[in-house]
């Protein structure tokens, strides 16, 4: 059974019932339902033309809900005569579908799931296993975003820059439960780079790859954080480094910067040190300066502190935490570590502590316990 299949159908397939009139939302139930049928019958008996056999269980899956409403309207999509699949424009539907998905009145937790159900093909379900919450949330979620999307029709949707702001948002999810967030998010921009020419899918792209090359390394065997100054570097994916890279190289090439590409350029410096010590410093401080003049958001400027703080000494990192919040996811972190570089264990201490107290992740948290214990213990 190939279930990487039947989801990179989904798209083309809704698309198709969407485009001879169907409700978004109903549409995008049927195809679920259509999604459903396979997975029982395919293992037994595969269809010659996947796509057609989907259109044609999706589409009845469609009339046989409208005849249950008793809506009888005379709409194309409502005729009960199955039309007979033709050709249909995989990269134009595709695109459009990523664009209705990432609608600038939808939230962000509500294109998220939507995007994932109706571009990445996976159930509710699945949806909310991955990201930890109850399943009747995650379908009030992509209820409201359809609601939205069918108010809207098909002439208003999302720009290039709110589709990469949904697949980033994905990506940072991590995994959990039966799907992997961060490879999806790769397998979905991947799809989006092949029919949109932008020189930021491009460096999205690139940007995933390089972070997700150091996954193996992110963790211990005992399933501990392990920060990026000491993982295992021979457990990088040295593949999907070289990849990105290159990616990035050809985003690049095209002399159209952007905030993906920027930070892409960053996380490739990172991946170009064999050790620790031999990271270019001073090179990601110009990049973060880049960065700031595309984008001069709280997290960009706490991040170049960090950088700062490795390039010139703790006391200029903090300098250059001046002015932002401390009520900034990570703040607390940050200042701890640019304490202790300075030698002030004592507040780095208090700081780590403070930092575990506001982390909302459990791995995070419990690093950030083990931090401030290491400092604490080596004044007793």
């Amino acid at each position: 059974m190939d279930e990487d299949l039947l989801r990179r159908l989904v798209p083309e397939v809704l698309t198709v019932l969407v485009r001879r009139g169907a409700a978004f939302g109903e549409a995008e139930d049927a195809v679920q339902e259509g999604l459903l049928d396979a997975l029982r019958s395919w293992p037994q008996d595969p269809p010659r033309d996947p796509k057609a056999w989907l259109v044609t269980v999706s589409w009845r899956r469609l009339v046989d809900a409208t005849r249950a409403e008793g809506a009888r309207r005379r709409r194309e999509v409502r005729r009960e005569a199955e039309p007979v699949p033709g050709p249909t424009s995989g990269t134009d539907d595709t695109l459009r579908l990523y664009f209705l998905c990432a609608h600038p009145a939808l939230t962000p937790s509500s294109a998220v799931a939507l995007t994932l159900r109706a571009v990445g093909g996976l159930t509710t379900r699945q949806i909310a296993q991955a990201y930890l919450v109850p399943e009747a949330t995650v379908a009030q979620r992509i209820s409201r975003a359809q609601r939205t999307v069918a108010r809207a029709g098909l002439g208003e949707s999302g720009d290039v820059a709110t589709v990469l702001r949904v697949l980033y948002l994905v990506f940072n999810e991590g995994y959990s439960g039966d799907v992997d967030l961060a490879a999806e998010a790769i397998r979905l921009t991947r799809q989006l780079a092949a029919v949109v020419a932008h020189p930021e899918v491009a460096g999205l792209l690139a940007l995933q790859l390089l972070h997700h090359a150091r996954r193996p390394a992110r963790t211990d065997a005992a399933g501990a954080l392990v920060p990026l100054a000491r993982q295992d570097r021979g457990r990088w994916d040295t593949t999907l480094v070289a990849e990105g890279v290159a990616v990035l190289q050809e985003a690049l090439a095209r002399d159209r910067l952007g905030p993906f590409q920027a930070q892409a350029a960053i996380a490739a410096l990172h991946a170009d040190a064999r050790r620790p010590e031999e990271t270019d410093w001073v090179q990601i401080v110009e990049w973060y300066d880049e960065l700031r003049r595309l984008d001069d958001s709280p997290v960009v400027r706490l991040n170049r502190a960090v950088a700062v703080g490795e390039t010139d000494g703790g006391a200029a990192g903090l300098a250059a935490l001046v002015g932002l919040e401390d009520s900034l996811p990570r703040f607390h972190a940050v200042a701890a570590h640019l304490h202790e570089k300075c030698g002030d264990t004592a507040t780095a201490a208090h700081l780590y502590a403070e930092a575990a107290r506001r982390a909302t992740n459990a791995q995070e948290r419990d690093h950030l316990v083990r931090q401030a214990a290491r400092l604490n213990s080596a004044r007793d």
